[in-house]
């Protein structure tokens, strides 16, 4: 069965534990990149990454994009939204219908 984990702030990513998710803190976006390649190498079906670090780490998570596992899923941190989950949204649904019919053409 694929484990599930959580990469972010300690303050984001601990409070999952709870949830039977692993937890893996960091600090930096240069420890969550290594993070992340770490442990998507393992049985992680679903990797939850605070959008803290998201947002200057896409062209890492852009590797993973077409592979099967693990999918890499933006979620907000206790310090806020970035963003980053609805631009991705956004830019799935253009690239599937060639248009942004999300937002009536606004960024």
């Amino acid at each position: 069965m694929a484990k599930i984990a959580v990469i972010g702030d300690a303050a984001s990513a601990l409070g999952f534990k709870a949830f039977g998710l692993e937890a893996f803190p960091v600090t930096s976006t240069e420890e969550a990149v290594h993070t992340l390649r770490h442990i998507a190498k393992e049985d992680y079906g679903i990797i939850y990454i605070t959008e803290r670090f998201c947002k200057d780490m896409q062209s890492v998570m852009a590797e993973y994009v077409s592979q099967k596992t693990p999918a890499i899923i933006p979620i907000p941190g206790v310090d806020g939204n970035y963003g980053v989950g609805i631009a991705g949204v956004k830019k799935s649904v253009e690239r599937a219908v060639g248009a942004d019919i999300l937002f009536g053409g606004e960024n």
